[in-house]
This record gives structure tokens, C-alpha cells and sequence, in this order.
């Protein structure tokens, strides 16, 4: 089957068209193991899949083609992605426009429910930088606080953040003693 496969995408990654090392990936849940449920997928792609690594939202552009692909598999791995990234704005565009079968649908939502269905659930700075309680951030943009006369100028440094649950776009921090909620895509993580 691997060569049947290898033929099939032209000995390259079905998601991002790499030439790089290739494996055989079996897109579950599966009930027998055929040429529709079976992609070949570079190591990096791979990670993103797997999540070993953090999404590489630059990397996973390549979604915006392997979405129109044929093949079943390659369809379902890129919806699952899909939603994962869904809070860019190119990849909910994306979202919309793809098209699955029922059955398709069905079975890209089945594994995604087994991947607790849904977006990584990580803070990042306006880089894409992971973001931890505790972190030191620098503000990319002077923000005026709602509620107070406070300014916070760019710039200015925020010690020992702390992260909003249940919404990753937000971060506190105390600036001049008073606790605000930040948007992570105004902060840069200080290193």
C-alpha cells in the first residue's frame, strides 16, 4: 500500500507538497485500513497533527491547498487542522469554503471529538510566542484602560502575567498597582 501511496502524491507531503521524509499515516478513527484512510505526511506536518509541537500557523498555510484535495484522508486530517486554527481569520475562510460529504463530515468529527475538538488551548504573544503565567511581557501598543484615566504607554513592562481562563486572546497584569486585562495580541513575551 505504501508504494500505491507514494504514487499517489508524488513522494510528497499530501498536506504541504514537501519533498522531505515521508511516513504512512492512518487517519483514525478507521474501521479497515484502505488507500482513502491512509496519507503520506512529512515529519513536520506530522508533529502539528500529533501535537508534539505548537501549531505553525506559517507552516499550515498549506492547508488553503490540500483542503481541495481528492482524497478522503488528506480531506479530514485538513478539517481537523482547520478547526484547530480556526481563530485565524484565513483558516475560518477556509473552513467555509471546504466541502465534505456527510460521511466525510461524520468521521473528521469523530476524531476531532477524540482530540477534545476544538483549538489548542494556549496563550501566545502577538509574535506567537507561548505565553505562561509568571511571563514578563512588553506592551506593543499604548492602550488606554477602560474605566480609569490610566494610560499604558508601549513599552511598558508587565511582570508575573496571569492567564484569563477560558479565553485565550487575554492576559492581567499590574501596571502603576492596578490589575488590567491585556489582549495578548498587544504584548510581546520578554525573554
Amino acid at each position: 500500500m505504501e508504494e500505491e501511496l507514494l504514487k499517489r502524491s508524488e513522494n510528497k507531503c499530501e498536506l504541504c507538497q514537501s519533498d522531505a521524509a515521508l511516513v504512512l499515516y492512518e487517519v483514525l478513527p478507521l474501521a479497515d485500513r484502505t488507500e482513502d484512510n491512509c496519507i503520506m505526511i512529512c515529519d513536520r506536518c506530522l508533529a502539528q497533527v500529533e501535537k508534539t509541537e505548537d501549531l505553525d500557523v506559517k507552516h499550515l498555510n498549506c492547508l488553503r491547498t490540500s483542503m481541495w484535495s481528492a482524497v478522503p484522508g488528506v480531506q479530514v486530517i485538513t478539517w481537523r487542522l482547520l478547526n484547530r486554527l480556526k481563530t485565524e481569520s484565513w483558516a475560518a475562510d477556509s473552513l467555509d469554503m471546504m466541502y465534505l460529504d456527510e460521511e466525510t463530515l461524520a468521521w473528521a468529527q469523530a476524531g476531532a471529538d477524540e482530540e477534545s475538538n476544538g483549538a489548542d488551548e494556549v496563550h501566545k504573544d502577538c509574535n506567537g510566542q507561548l505565553l505562561e503565567a509568571g511571563n514578563s511581557v512588553v506592551l506593543t501598543k499604548t492602550l488606554d484602560v477602560k474605566g480609569s484615566s490610566l494610560s499604558a504607554k508601549l513599552g511598558t513592562v508587565v511582570k508575573n502575567i496571569r492567564l484569563v481562563e477560558n479565553n485565550t486572546d487575554q492576559i492581567e497584569g499590574k501596571i502603576e498597582g492596578q490589575t488590567i486585562v491585556i489582549l495578548t495580541k498587544y504584548v510581546r513575551k520578554q525573554n
